[in-house]
């Protein structure tokens, strides 16, 4: 299993609340907070907490705020921008690539905000 290889590659124990956290994220199209998957798994939030925290020290997820004061989560593949609205709060993954380029710099996160494609037609 994919997970269960790169949970031991990153030197971790596996766990079952590891592995049902890792599940969600990479299954999932987006970034997701803790209230987005807290009804689909079987932990308390401390242990989500502490072992996302855990997957981010060995960079096997990345994280970001939101408007909402909510973190979002998802599995560091490819970095690449997100998109937050303003209005309805929505986070968008931006496939386009973006070319900045600051010498000297190693940007790991772009969080773009404004007003989605959505609510700019309203």
């Amino acid at each position: 299993m994919k997970i269960e290889k790169l949970v031991k590659n990153k030197d971790l124990k596996l766990t079952h609340a590891r592995v049902e956290i890792l599940e969600k994220l990479f299954d999932a199209n987006k970034p997701l907070s803790y209230d987005d998957i807290k009804n689909d798994i079987s932990m308390d939030k401390a242990t989500f907490y502490r072992n996302v925290a855990k997957f981010e020290e060995k960079m096997i997820v990345r994280s970001f705020e939101s408007n909402d004061k909510k973190r979002y989560f998802e599995v560091s593949k490819i970095p690449h921008p997100h998109f937050i609205c303003n209005q309805c709060n929505k986070i968008d993954c931006i496939k386009e690539p973006l070319n900045l380029n600051l010498e000297g710099y190693i940007i790991e996160n772009i969080i773009l905000k404004g007003i989605c494609q959505k609510c700019n037609q309203i």
